[in-house]
């Protein structure tokens, strides 16, 4: 039986958090795992790593992806340097652990354009891609700008198709993909469903993020000024999520949405866990769930 769709999270793990999330009907996550955390595996033991997948098991939660968001084409080497290795580092958990994804960042150095980070982004992530062949997992590079705002520089360079194009090109294996967030296609104006069409075969995880374009903002000031968009957790936005699981459907995606519902302006800090049951609730009549 193929493997239907599951709906969950982006989040740090706790146990207090797995078991709020089993209680209201999540069935995924993706476990957020920087430097210094708990789980970091330079930190934790196999054992300790062990037990929370163990944990999550036993509630029916599954891991959908690791995650880990840096810099790693930054310009400084010590930085650039470790955020590789941290990322190598959650690639080996993620195999040990039967987690078939790892989210991130391609990285970039700002002062330099898509184009001329391609260089850079070939000689960190072919050794990169070609452990995750050995490895047996994906990376999914999200496809989220990272800009600043005044001047633009951003610290990741997988935000439009034609970069991806660039990096798909310079290191193409199929270990590395996209992680498909809409809200940042629909913040740039691009077509979020044509988008899984064209690149179905490298999106290897979904964040279900949501955007809305603020109309007479657009009209004023086009889409470069700060405020014309805003992020919104699923159901709050523009994006038409029934379009977007009947085109992941098509293309024959397998994996899970997982909500990232940290950037809402409404539904955030203590209200943060009510945005994510009203995404559940909308999400919810697009997918079928085999653990009901």
């Amino acid at each position: 039986m193929a493997k239907n769709m599951r709906i969950g999270y982006l989040t740090r793990y706790s146990k207090e958090e797995a078991e709020w999330a089993c209680r209201n009907g999540f069935r995924s996550l993706q476990l957020l795992i920087w430097p210094g955390d708990p789980l970091d595996p330079s930190i934790a033991s196999e054992r300790e790593i062990g037990e929370v997948f163990e944990h999550l098991s036993g509630l029916d939660i599954e891991v959908s992806a690791l995650g880990y968001y840096p810099n790693h084409l930054a310009p400084d080497p010590k930085e650039r340097g470790e955020a590789n290795d941290h990322l190598l580092r959650l690639m080996e958990m993620a195999a040990k652990m039967n987690v078939p994804v790892v989210g991130t960042f391609a990285g970039r150095d700002p002062e330099k354009s898509v184009e001329e980070n391609i260089p850079d982004f070939k000689d960190v992530f072919t050794p990169i891609a070609d452990k995750a062949e050995t490895l047996g997992v994906k990376i999914g590079f999200e496809n989220c700008p990272m800009f600043k705002n005044h001047p633009f520089r951003g610290i990741n360079i997988a935000f439009t198709p034609n970069a991806w194009d660039l990096m798909f090109e310079a290191v193409p294996s199929k270990a590395i993909g996209l992680e498909y967030d809409p809200s940042h296609l629909v913040c740039q104006m691009i077509d979020y469903i044509e988008v899984i069409h064209e690149y179905g075969d490298r999106i290897v995880h979904v964040h279900a993020k949501d955007a809305e374009v603020i109309p007479w903002k657009l009209r004023r000031n086009g889409i470069f000024e700060k405020g014309t968009f805003r992020h919104r957790t699923p159901g709050f936005g523009d994006v038409d999520w029934k379009k977007v699981v009947s085109a992941l459907a098509e293309i024959g995606y397998r994996g899970n949405l997982d909500i990232e519902g940290l950037h809402d302006e409404v539904f955030k800090d203590d209200r943060e866990r009510e945005g994510l049951l009203l995404s559940l609730k909308h999400l919810d009549q697009f997918v079928v769930h085999e653990y009901r």
